[in-house]
């Protein structure tokens, strides 16, 4: 579970609900786009706050940031109990729709950021339509399905929500946290976890389940992907057990993409590292124009 540093936007950015042609998504937005916009989707059991510490910086170099919270994500409401509306494709196109709410011209086009099961959305995104961006960045997300290990822990979460709710399943995770891992939540200022706990229940557990389904299923796309032309950064911090780094090696050399590891940070460059992420963001929209 991803660990924002805190949850409470910067002063200069705007939490609001973005209206779009498919519904109403929560996000917060910062910065002008002197150099260029970005769209940043978050990953499995994550929210738009896993990117708040990257706005600041971000902003700072010249770029308007808006993090989402996908349809079914922590205050974006969706259905509780019925998956078809969180069928990849149909988050692809949340993301088409949510793209030409932020933008005054169909020509224009943005940057697109996908941490985990959000690069997964990203790449369907940019494989949909991939005349709406300038470039694509796969934050800690792979090709395909996610590693045995990781498909193990997705298929105890997925059946304990179908029998318990999302408040008993919370109370199991907890209990079989390590006391290390708590003690990190509390250094990170999160009040006694409650922040943690408030996103948990805002997800709808269709949607955690549905995007399990596809972690542990999710086809290699990346030839695809690679015939699209879009430019391409596979960043991720310097060990992952979601995608093991081999994997996102091999990803970059079959996409010839930009290769960035931040090091220090894990499976979450983005809250680990936040200003090394920031800045590897920066220069390779730079470089990409």
């Amino acid at each position: 579970m991803s660990r924002p540093a805190t949850f409470v936007p910067p002063s200069f950015a705007r939490a609001y609900r973005l209206g779009t042609a498919r519904g109403e998504f929560a996000v917060i937005e910062a910065g002008s786009p002197v150099k260029g916009t970005a769209l940043l989707l978050p990953g499995f059991t994550g929210s738009k706050e896993d990117f708040i510490s990257l706005h600041e910086p971000l902003a700072a170099a010249g770029y308007r940031t808006i993090a989402v919270d996908g349809r079914g994500q922590y205050e974006t409401p969706g259905p509780l109990d019925d998956e078809t509306p969180y069928a990849q494709g149909e988050l692809a196109r949340d993301v088409l729709a949510q793209i030409d709410a932020l933008t005054d011209d169909p020509e224009d086009r943005v940057h697109l950021v996908g941490h985990s099961f959000g690069g997964l959305v990203a790449r369907a995104a940019v494989l949909l339509d991939p005349t709406r961006f300038r470039s694509l960045t796969l934050m800690s997300s792979g090709p395909a399905e996610i590693s045995p290990s990781q498909q193990q822990r997705v298929k105890l979460l997925r059946d304990a929500l179908a029998v318990m709710d999302m408040a008993q399943v919370w109370d199991a995770i907890q209990a079989l946290e390590p006391p290390e891992d708590a003690e990190g939540d509390l250094d990170a200022g999160l009040d006694d976890q409650q922040d943690l706990k408030r996103r948990w229940l805002g997800n709808s557990p269709a949607q955690l389940t549905a995007a399990g389904r596809q972690l542990c299923a999710e086809p290699d796309r990346v030839g695809d992907l690679a015939a699209v032309g879009l430019p391409v950064l596979v960043l991720s911090g310097e060990r992952d057990d979601t995608w093991p780094l081999p994997l996102l090696d091999d990803m970059a050399a079959r996409l010839d993409a930009h290769r960035t590891v931040i090091h220090g940070a894990e499976h979450s460059p983005n809250s680990d590292r936040p200003l090394e992420t920031a800045e590897a963001l920066g220069a390779f929209w730079d470089r990409v124009g």
